[in-house]
């Protein structure tokens, strides 16, 4: 990676960096759910596709979370902590989560879990999972393709895509091939307020703004 690639990922895409765009924005998200659910220290949060490391740098922790993603190596130890590896598109996954759970969070996933199906069954687990959920994902439309920092980049053909992306040095993860650029690319499908609406029926879609246009857009319903 460049020292330019270095430097802009630091600003702008790592959300581990205080400074960092991503960061700030996370902070301006974190606000609203504050605002949508001022009695968050209170409630069983359930985490689709969340990491404990987030709720552990929380102006605010929940009463309990269970964070859960496919990947195995979270094993929290605080009492009000806890991680399940399951696929949150999955109805079978609320099993294995313990207890009713007041909220569901989903940060910048459901962009990610692999077809219209897919996000409705995960469309489906959130809502089974509580009388409340907060999803959000970024916006289709935005001009900028968030995980590339590429503009325009969603709108091009995909082959297009995965060519210069085994070329582009602002993606979060480096390939070089075009094969290995092209499953790549496949993993990621924005979703648009329309669709976001569809699979929320009765819920609020609220618009996360930059310079007046929706960054990203969240599915909120409070329960």
């Amino acid at each position: 990676m460049t020292k330019l690639a270095r430097w802009v990922h630091h600003k702008l895409g790592d959300p581990d960096q205080r400074n960092s765009f991503s960061s700030r924005r996370r902070s301006v998200r974190f606000a609203e759910l504050m605002r949508r659910f001022p009695n968050l220290d209170a409630m069983r949060v359930l985490d689709l596709g969340g990491t404990p490391e987030f709720w552990r740098a929380t102006p605010v922790q929940p009463k309990y979370v269970t964070t859960v993603n496919l990947d195995p190596k979270y094993d929290p130890e605080e009492p009000w902590l806890d991680h399940v590896v399951a696929d949150a598109c999955e109805l079978s996954t609320l099993d294995k989560c313990p207890g009713d759970y007041d909220l569901v969070v989903s940060n910048s996933l459901i962009e990610h879990v692999g077809g219209y199906q897919r996000r409705r069954d995960f469309a489906e687990v959130v809502t089974s999972a509580a009388p409340a959920h907060w999803v959000q994902t970024p916006n289709r439309y935005f001009p900028v393709e968030p995980h590339y920092v590429a503009p325009g980049f969603q709108f091009l053909p995909v082959r297009t895509r995965a060519r210069l992306v085994s070329r582009w040095p602002l993606a979060h993860e480096r390939v070089y091939t075009v094969p290995d650029a092209l499953a790549q690319v496949l993993t990621i499908d924005l979703v648009s307020t329309a669709e976001l609406r569809h699979l929320f029926p009765g819920s609020d879609i609220w618009h996360e703004r930059l310079a007046g246009l929706s960054k990203s857009i969240v599915a909120v319903r409070a329960g």
